[in-house]
């Protein structure tokens, strides 16, 4: 998958890293694109004649890599306000502290500032795909003030 880059690291702002991300991420997003409950006019047409074995192999690959390092730093503002915002709306919950994620829940931790503003506000408006729910409802109340800082504080973070 050209679009994310040499060794799952992209260098579109608007498009994810994936190199070293968890395995059953791998599958449960590839999963929704090829099923449609993870709309995208991209993904989507890539996925669809794609088997479970190939979704596995796709994950396993993915996984192999070395994770991505953060393109950026968070500003002051973001450093100041993000730790408070990820505890408030359960980011660290679900993604873990210092969201590296874990098994089907993604590494966010140092992704691209411009595709995590997307994702949030995609989640908040109800047109990203969301398994459980859980997502659209952490980030139904969030301002775009709140998502500009949660994306600024994450895109800046790096994990072990």
């Amino acid at each position: 998958m050209p679009c994310h880059g040499k060794d799952g690291v992209s260098e579109q702002p608007t498009v994810p890293s994936i190199g070293g991300q968890w395995n059953d991420y791998v599958v449960l997003a590839l999963f929704q694109f090829r099923n449609g409950h993870r709309p995208s006019e991209i993904m989507g047409p890539i996925a669809k004649p794609l088997s479970d074995n190939d979704l596995g192999n796709l994950a396993k690959y993915y996984e192999s890599l070395k994770p991505w390092a953060p393109s950026r730093h968070s500003s002051s503002a973001a450093l100041a306000a993000g730790p408070a915002l990820t505890q408030q709306k359960n980011c660290v919950q679900c993604h873990a502290p210092g969201l590296p994620g874990q098994q089907s829940i993604p590494r966010i931790a140092g992704q691209h500032i411009d595709y995590l503003t997307a994702q949030l506000r995609g989640f908040r408006a109800g047109t990203r795909g969301d398994i459980d729910g859980n997502m659209s409802a952490a980030v139904k109340d969030l301002t775009d003030a709140d998502i500009a800082i949660l994306a600024d504080y994450i895109s800046g973070l790096s994990t072990p």
